[in-house]
């Protein structure tokens, strides 16, 4: 399916703000901190910046990141709307108030650079979880912003994000109608696969999916969906074709040991497919259409995907978002329906 697609974009990416684009929105102290410490956000991302991966060479950013953005992806794919996901080395930074302070100064940065200047954009909101009281400061500071759509914390950090030292986050963000994005990352607290330090990326990149079903494991056996029954989680550049195994395995085993998670009434299955959603880009099915079609299917709902392009990683080739096989019946609803019922702050912000 080429150009022209509408509908919702779930997972785009601008550049991750450098440290004199964030000085205009820090308070003097935190402007002078990070200048005499000669703090460069962009050097703790765990996303290598110039690997084959990060940016198809004909989207590369040259002059207005913005103007960018609409020629190759908002105009061209005649994108409704897209949601901004700044997966920035910030959300690793192990100072609390150094964290909340930058991730205050990335969300106005991110208004103002881009929100405030094209109608189609919308946002999530980057959060300080090394302290759960300043993330939830963060939140309610920002959600009366209804162009901040979603929370976004990494798949991997220091604990599960089901644990509940978090649950005042998911509160917050349940009360205002922001789903949680779990985007692929990580704070580099621990090693990358539960068998430690990979040797290369190509080891790093696959092992993101561990990260993914561990937080996944750790919101339905915590019981946060069964404590927040409106919440929703994206999962971002998660794949998709791990999560049926997962769900026959959790609801097999929570059959024989329930009565150690008495809160959850129902299989894991059931409360996964109703909660969560995964982004479409980068998809992990098989080339063969009838294998997409197949892999797909196996999901068990056609509430589960979420439209998105990934831009502009170089997850898929040319203008094909929607990959060959993909079902027909789905279009409409990964494009548009999903997405709108995901996201109830969409249309308010417009």
């Amino acid at each position: 399916m080429g150009l022209r697609l509408g509908g919702v974009d779930c997972d785009v990416h601008p550049p991750n703000p450098r440290r004199q684009d964030l000085l205009p929105f820090l308070d003097k102290y935190w402007s002078e901190a990070v200048q005499s410490r000669d703090i460069n956000v962009l050097e703790l991302s765990s996303y290598p910046s110039h690997v084959a991966s990060s940016r198809r060479p004909d989207w590369r950013i040259d002059g207005d990141p913005l103007e960018n953005m609409q020629r190759h992806l908002l105009d061209a794919f005649g994108v409704e709307h897209a949601i901004l996901n700044c997966v920035s080395g910030i959300l690793a930074i192990y100072n609390d108030y150094m964290g909340a302070a930058l991730c205050r100064a990335a969300n106005d940065w991110m208004a103002a650079t881009f929100l405030d200047r094209d109608p189609r954009l919308r946002a999530s909101i980057l959060l300080p979880l090394q302290n759960p009281e300043l993330a939830v400061e963060e939140i309610e500071r920002r959600a009366s912003d209804k162009r901040f759509v979603q929370v976004l914390v990494l798949a991997m950090g220091d604990i599960p994000l089901g644990r509940r030292i978090y649950w005042p986050i998911w509160a917050a963000a349940e009360r205002h109608g922001l789903p949680i994005g779990i985007h692929a990352g990580s704070s580099n607290r621990h090693a990358p696969t539960q068998a430690g330090y990979p040797s290369y990326y190509v080891e790093t990149q696959v092992g993101h999916m561990q990260g993914f079903s561990g937080q996944l494991l750790s919101f339905v056996a915590e019981g946060v969906f069964v404590k927040f029954p409106s919440l929703k989680l994206v999962m971002m550049e998660s794949g998709v074709t791990w999560l049926p195994s997962l769900m026959w395995r959790m609801s097999k085993d929570w059959r024989g040991a329930r009565d150690e998670v008495p809160w959850l009434k129902e299989t894991p299955a059931d409360i996964i497919r109703r909660h969560v959603r995964m982004t479409l880009q980068p998809l992990d099915a098989p080339a063969g259409a009838d294998d997409v079609a197949r892999s797909l299917d196996h999901l068990g709902s056609d509430d589960l995907l979420l439209f998105s392009t990934d831009f502009p990683h170089w997850h898929f080739d040319g203008s094909n978002a929607v990959p060959q096989g993909f079902p027909e019946r789905l279009k409409q609803k990964v494009l548009v329906d999903n997405p709108r019922a995901t996201f109830p702050r969409l249309e308010i912000g417009s």
